[in-house]
């Protein structure tokens, strides 16, 4: 029995030591993302390339923003946007854009002409209740597609996506009336101004509603000064609307419609209008196929857009995707251009009514 004691005794000495140590054992170092998560601070980006063939020379002439290399590869956009925006209080956040893109989005005025480089939207944000207010650099209201690739279900840009704003630097105050109603009021710069050209400022007004769970509706409305040549300027309003209603689970529509005019445009005395419209179909094909199809209409009666007068446009896009992972997306799409004037030009500059493409795209999203 004495020895029986004595060699626990001796057991217990020798496993003290190695409890100690195992308790004394650092804790794992936390992963980057649990440090985010717990400081309220989120990061997502994208990074989207492809190739796009065209029968006609886009860098004459394209209705498209993105579109004017020929038969080319291409990093069109790596996207980046860090934020902190809590439910109380305040916030803010940081949108880069980096690619080929990004030199057509630019702010007036650009430091750097050509610039692949563009930080998109910067702005600082307070939220109480229902009650948000952002001041900075933001996206606009008008649209159905946006300028992050991964927002989008087509390869190419729409017509009517080349046609309104992309980013306002001003304030955006929005009240949420429930989970139906949205009011949203700002004052800006006008459309796609850094800095204000002239002393007059740009009002936003718009309202997002859902009176019934499978539709969408967004309203909204610019209308402000903007110069026209060195000497004049003249009121820009625009007004737009987007709609969009799951049928189905698998089926779901979506419509657009824009009206933009602008007095004394080109330094004269005259109003000028363009107008347009789009429609949207999107099928899912089970849960790793989906199909696109756009068909828009676009009138430049007085050529405010393109510049030829009394011209209006169509366009119809089918865009297939292959859902890889919830990260990684590829897509194909084939797109018709027509135009009721001669406006395209092929590769020997002859001119043309139509014009056609086919574009392969790989979208990773982290």
């Amino acid at each position: 029995m004495k020895k029986l004691l004595i060699a626990s005794a001796v057991s217990a000495i020798f496993a003290a030591p190695a409890t100690v140590l195992a308790q004394a054992k650092p804790a794992p170092v936390p992963t980057l993302d649990k440090v985010l998560e717990a400081s309220g601070i989120s990061v997502s980006g994208y990074i989207d390339a492809g190739y796009t063939h065209s029968d006609r020379n886009q860098a004459a002439f394209t209705t498209r923003v993105f579109d004017t290399q020929n038969n080319s590869f291409g990093l069109n956009q790596f996207g980046l946007t860090v934020a902190k925006q809590p439910k109380e209080g305040f916030g803010g956040l940081v949108n880069l854009t980096v690619g080929r893109d990004a030199q057509f989005i630019h702010s007036s005025p650009e430091a750097a002409p050509g610039s692949m480089f563009d930080v998109t939207q910067a702005f600082a944000q307070y939220a109480g209740g229902p009650l948000t207010v952002i001041a900075g650099k933001f996206t606009t209201l008008h649209g159905t597609e946006v300028i992050a690739s991964s927002g989008n279900t087509n390869v190419s840009r729409s017509i009517l996506f080349g046609s309104v704003p992309f980013t306002h630097t001003g304030v955006r105050a929005t009240w949420a009336l429930g989970d139906a109603v949205s009011l949203i009021a700002g004052v800006n710069n006008g459309w796609d101004q850094l800095t204000d050209p002239n002393k007059g400022k740009t009002l936003e007004l718009g309202a997002i509603l859902t009176p019934i769970k499978p539709l969408s509706v967004t309203v909204s409305g610019y209308s402000g000064k903007e110069p026209t040549s060195a000497t004049t300027e003249g009121t820009k309003s625009s007004l737009n609307v987007v709609a969009s209603y799951a049928i189905t689970d698998p089926l779901s529509v979506g419509l657009e419609a824009l009206s933009v005019s602008q007095e004394n445009a080109g330094g004269g005395t005259t109003k000028q209008k363009y107008s347009g419209y789009a429609g949207y179909v999107t099928y899912m094909f089970g849960s790793k196929f989906r199909g696109v199809l756009r068909g828009e209409s676009f009138d430049d009666k007085d050529g405010l857009r393109f510049g030829t007068t009394g011209t209006k446009y169509k366009e119809v896009t089918l865009t297939g995707a292959f859902l890889a992972s919830d990260s990684f997306e590829a897509r194909v799409e084939g797109r018709r251009d027509n135009a009721t004037n001669t406006v395209f030009r092929d590769y020997a500059g002859a001119a043309s009514k139509t014009m056609t493409s086919l574009a392969l795209q790989g979208l990773y999203k982290f």
